[in-house]
């Protein structure tokens, strides 16, 4: 008896070109019949990506190139003790007060700060007048020169409700994404996400403020956690919903950095799409590096031209 063949227009087979395909593998996105339907953690599968995905497990590597971590939550400890070690050492140079606070905000423009007072500064003094005022003491900004500040932003916390929150999220959202990824791309997808929140502050939020706190990095970590879900076709709405409460909380209260959040968010989800939608195969991971660095020039790019436009 002949196959009937599939109407016009109707998705078939990748492996069985007569037969319909309503579903798409989860891996390589390809339409797979009934009879080439594996069971993956999330969907189906097709054959080819059950067989490469085994052969990446015995060889100890992660869905997309990564070298598979051992323990995924061991990096989100460690950020989350340097958090925390960053924040006893501000607490024990004076809280709101410490010089080392001054120096690991980011601060888009310096500022005169009163010596003993790091909260406290003169506006509109500038460094070349800020030894005529009363205990005057320069603490440089990002356009000045404090490049570090692009990073450290990001791992400074005076406030513990603040600081509980953060580590919390890195605890809830790190280890997943880990898992995902690997141990170095975890980080690299942390990173770009800290420094794009970082560059949107720059640019979005007021010159003559100050910014600090995890919170962009771990945005970044929900976008990329996004995109994850999207790829494999799992449900958005975990995430969704986690975004929408966060969104509502940093709109609704003052003095939360929806730049920083939004910046986070974005550089996050970019890493991660790098990540996932690089080329398959033996040069992916040059693809992936050429990707990020192609991320890291943009960002230089956007730093240095706000630090013009600000000098």
């Amino acid at each position: 008896m002949n196959e009937p063949v599939p109407a016009a227009g109707v998705p078939v087979c990748h492996r069985h070109p007569d037969r319909e395909a309503h579903v798409r593998c989860q891996r390589c996105g390809r339409p797979i019949c009934p009879d080439c339907m594996r069971d993956a953690a999330v969907g189906f599968q097709c054959p080819a990506c059950v067989s490469e995905g085994a052969r990446s497990t015995r060889t100890g590597l992660a869905a997309y190139g990564g070298r598979r971590s051992a323990d995924p939550r061991r990096t989100s400890l460690g950020l989350i003790a340097l958090n925390v070690a960053v924040w006893l050492a501000v607490m024990g140079t004076g809280a709101r007060d410490s010089g080392l606070l001054a120096r690991l905000m980011l601060l888009p423009r310096g500022r005169c700060t009163v010596e003993g007072d790091a909260g406290s500064y003169y506006p509109g003094v500038e460094e070349a007048r800020c030894f005529l005022a009363p205990d005057g003491v320069w603490s440089s900004g990002l356009s000045d020169g404090a490049w570090w500040m692009v990073v450290s932003h990001g791992f400074v916390h005076v406030d513990p409700f603040h600081l509980l929150l953060n580590c919390l999220g890195l605890w809830v959202l790190g280890p997943a994404v880990e898992a995902a990824f690997g141990r170095l791309r975890f980080l690299a997808v942390y990173l770009v996400a800290t420094l794009a929140a970082g560059a949107t502050i720059y640019w979005l939020a007021d010159p003559a403020g100050s910014t600090l706190g995890a919170s962009g990095g771990v945005f970044g970590l929900m976008g990329a956690l996004a995109v994850l879900t999207l790829k494999v076709g799992g449900d958005l709405r975990g995430v969704a919903t986690l975004l929408a409460v966060n969104v509502v909380f940093t709109l609704t209260f003052p003095g939360i950095s929806w730049q920083g959040h939004l910046g986070g968010l974005v550089g996050g989800a970019l890493a991660a799409a790098l990540l996932i939608w690089s080329p398959r195969g033996p040069r992916r991971p040059l693809w992936q590096v050429a990707g990020f660095a192609a991320v890291a020039v943009l960002l230089a790019v956007a730093f240095v031209t706000r630090t013009l436009a600000l000098t």
